[in-house]
């Protein structure tokens, strides 16, 4: 089937890019996750939204001679999806920290409010999203996680029925990478940190937890904190982070103290950062670079830090967004250069400007979809109009060399497939 016959994801993705995000804040999880919520209907909108097992039965006449459905006779087949109608099929990953301090209020949160809209749903009604807890948060590896997400989605028969249904059929992969920071907050005593610093009436210390009043403030995400404190090139963890964070990031982190502008240490808060935008985009390129979705494929992307309080309380830092379709690759948000963070408090929570922004253009790469010559018209245009608006809309100056949140070592993860598109923005960095 022509690539460009599929009409309706492109406008999707498109309106989806015009709908506003607040990135670098710590927040209520619930105002983050309604901010993923509306951009994941956006892009199924005027789809049928399949994610029940039983939308399947058109998938396996199997069911007719199931021991387990035989009282239902052929009423199960009755539940299969017209795929004749626009459709969409959905599937929803998620990564944390195996940390208890993380299997609290937030998670619980996300699993009813995303996962519980875009997850896969069992036969008895239940949320079975994808849930990986690599130490330390982020990715344990961008292309497994990339690979098991959509492989377990997509069979082969499921997906040979949902393209021949419709032109405008697809499948939606949805991922949100989370890493975790502890926060601790000070009031008006002195207190010192896990490497013996005092700190007097200082708001907050990012990097230190307290589970419960009970119990004495630690080090929190103690992988990412131990990574950068006390790294140990033995410990397999240590060198997996560090490599998400990059070698001149760890080296500044390590060496510096980065404070708020009312004296809170945050480093360590910016380590979790940039360990969970650089894991989102290690998937990405998986998705997209890397052949895990095909010219109907639609991945969308985040990346998030779990900002841990007392007694589960948590907050959430949204950093960045992502989508991967059609040879281009959209991103929005904060990004991986720690020299160009700048943390502001508004009372016991931070606010990240990134290189003296606290808004960020939307900003895109390109690479060679697979089997494709170039990419398919609409999305050059949806990704050339994205890549000139401005996050309020409106149309402004194109940001030919960089991207948001990019350093200046960039470099484009392939050939770029698309040079109009090409000239809104270099690779991620």
């Amino acid at each position: 089937m022509p690539r460009t016959e599929v009409k309706k994801i492109e406008q999707n993705v498109a309106n989806m890019w015009k709908l506003h995000s607040d990135f670098g804040v710590e927040k209520e999880p619930e105002n983050v996750f309604m901010a993923i919520i509306s951009n994941r209907y956006a892009l199924v909108k005027g789809t049928q939204m399949l994610r029940d097992e039983l939308q399947l039965a058109f998938n396996s006449p199997s069911y007719r001679h199931s021991e387990h459905w035989a009282n239902l006779g052929d009423g199960i087949m009755e539940c299969g999806a017209d795929l004749t109608t626009p459709s969409v099929l959905t599937t929803c990953g998620y990564t944390m920290c195996g940390d208890r301090i993380c299997q609290s209020l937030a998670l619980k949160r996300y699993q009813t409010m995303v996962a519980g809209r875009f997850g896969s749903m069992t036969e008895s009604g239940e949320t079975k999203p994808e849930l990986f807890f690599a130490t330390g948060g982020g990715t344990d590896s961008g292309p497994t996680l990339a690979h098991v997400t959509v492989g377990h989605a997509l069979d082969a028969r499921i997906k040979d029925n949902l393209y021949s249904g419709n032109a405008d059929n697809f499948f939606l992969c949805n991922i949100d990478v989370c890493t975790h920071c502890g926060h601790l907050d000070i009031g008006s005593e002195n207190k010192a940190d896990f490497l013996g610093n005092t700190y007097a009436k200082v708001g907050t210390i990012y990097g230190l937890a307290q589970e419960s009043e009970l119990r004495d403030p630690r080090p929190c995400c103690g992988a990412i904190v131990g990574m950068i404190t006390n790294f140990n090139m033995h410990n397999p963890v240590h060198v997996r982070l560090r490599s998400d964070l990059g070698e001149a990031n760890w080296n500044y982190l390590a060496k510096n103290d980065i404070k708020a502008d009312d004296g809170s240490p945050v480093k360590f808060l910016i380590a979790a950062a940039i360990i969970a935008i650089q894991g989102m985009r290690n998937t990405v390129d998986a998705l997209g670079p890397g052949g895990e979705l095909d010219e109907r494929g639609l991945g969308h992307m985040t990346a998030q830090v779990q900002v841990n309080n007392v007694e589960g309380k948590e907050t959430l830092l949204y950093c960045a967004r992502s989508t991967v379709y059609g040879g281009v690759i959209m991103e929005q948000g904060l990004g991986t250069d720690a020299t160009k963070y700048q943390a502001v408090m508004d009372g016991h929570n931070v606010r990240f400007l990134y290189d003296g922004k606290k808004d960020f253009p939307i900003v895109t790469r390109t690479y060679a979809m697979a089997g494709a010559k170039v990419a398919p018209a609409p999305v050059q245009q949806v990704a050339n109009e994205m890549s000139a608006m401005s996050v309020d809309g409106s149309k402004g100056k194109k940001n030919k060399n960089k991207q948001a949140g990019q350093d200046d070592s960039a470099k484009p993860v392939v050939a770029a497939a698309v040079p109009a598109v090409a000239e809104a923005g270099e690779a991620a960095n």
